[in-house]
């Protein structure tokens, strides 16, 4: 077998996501994964370190993207608009770069193990963006409730894409929470 296998990621993320849904995973091992591939066991771990992140591959991307886009938005801009404005850009690029997205929330949503792993790659979002607007000045309190206001408004308007089937924009979905949230509390 060839040292580098060109599309090898690729089919180990298809092939661990078709057997996590055959099987469930919990009854899935690495071997299986790599197997379906057409792969090798070492192969897989050139890729993942574990049979969780073939899931979560590419997220680690995603805190440092938001922070950079949080410093690059209007330095005149109130905290909680310029991490709007941050989500809007990079939710639009993320949501045109996941495959299979449907299944993979399915996957996740079954197993309390992987539902822990992505609530810690939450958290690095929620961190990376308090620590982006403490950069722009914003007091560290306030830094802390925009971030976690934040990263609840992107999930949820990351699962409402979802649910849409990738037929809404990932920006109206966000447009649609952020009215919500401002309605409630509006009400206040």
């Amino acid at each position: 077998m060839a040292r580098w296998d060109p599309g090898a990621e690729q089919r180990l993320k298809r092939a661990a996501l078709e057997l996590y849904l055959e099987r469930g995973y919990d009854n899935v091992t690495v071997t299986d994964i790599a197997e379906r591939a057409g792969l090798t066991r070492r192969s897989y771990f050139r890729y993942f370190p574990d049979k969780r992140e073939v899931l979560f591959g590419g997220s680690e991307l995603l805190p440092p993207a938001l922070a950079e886009a949080v410093l690059a938005a209007d330095p005149d801009a109130a905290p909680l608009a310029a991490v709007l404005d941050a989500l809007a850009r990079v939710g639009a690029q993320l949501v045109e770069q996941v495959d299979g997205v449907t299944e993979r929330r399915a996957v996740i949503d079954a197993s309390p193990e992987l539902q822990e792993r992505e609530r810690t790659k939450t958290a690095a979002i929620t961190e990376a963006i308090r620590d982006a607007l403490m950069r722009r000045q914003v007091n560290t309190g306030t830094a802390e409730l925009v971030a976690q206001l934040a990263t609840v408004a992107f999930g949820n308007a990351f699962r409402r894409w979802i649910e849409a089937g990738g037929h809404t924009s990932f920006g109206s979905c966000l447009d649609a929470v952020t009215d919500e949230l401002r309605a409630a509390f509006a009400g206040m």
